[in-house]
């Protein structure tokens, strides 16, 4: 079974149980898998290019979370919070921070970098590579700590 046929099954089965949080936010899933279907000539999307679309939709409630924070509103940041449980459920885990400087100070001796002018060619490189198994702010972060 791909990713979208669970997220359909999931979706069916928290409309049974009566499960708001989860209801609502795989039907937002749903609705931009759909629409991402739709830019893509009707074609079904591959498990991978869903991940990517949850992926954004996590990172919208991560967004939201802080902003609620600052606004003071904890009813609001406890929403964002539960519905984030709910999509990072289905995305693999980050690869963690000593894999990317692994491959990062691999990938800068291979580019021959050796300073921050040569962050573009690193990046360039690495981030293709890690696209949806590292978070794009620490791979930024490792590598320019690696190269200062």
């Amino acid at each position: 079974m791909n990713l979208q046929d669970t997220i359909n099954q999931d979706l069916i089965t928290a409309m049974k149980a009566g499960d708001e949080i989860t209801k609502l936010t795989l039907r937002s899933v749903k609705a931009a898998i759909t629409r991402a279907q739709k830019e893509n000539n009707n074609q079904p999307l591959s498990d991978e290019q869903i991940i990517v679309i949850i992926r954004k939709q996590a990172k919208q409630r991560q967004d939201s979370i802080a902003a609620y924070q600052q606004g003071g509103r904890a009813d609001l940041v406890a929403t964002e919070q539960a519905e984030l449980t709910v999509l990072e459920s289905y995305l693999p885990s980050l690869m963690s921070e000593e894999a990317i400087r692994e491959r990062a100070q691999s990938v800068i001796d291979e580019v021959g970098a050796s300073s921050m002018r040569d962050m573009g060619k690193v990046m360039g490189k690495l981030m293709p590579e890690l696209k949806g198994k590292a978070d794009g702010r620490l791979v930024n972060q490792v590598v320019r700590e690696l190269l200062s």
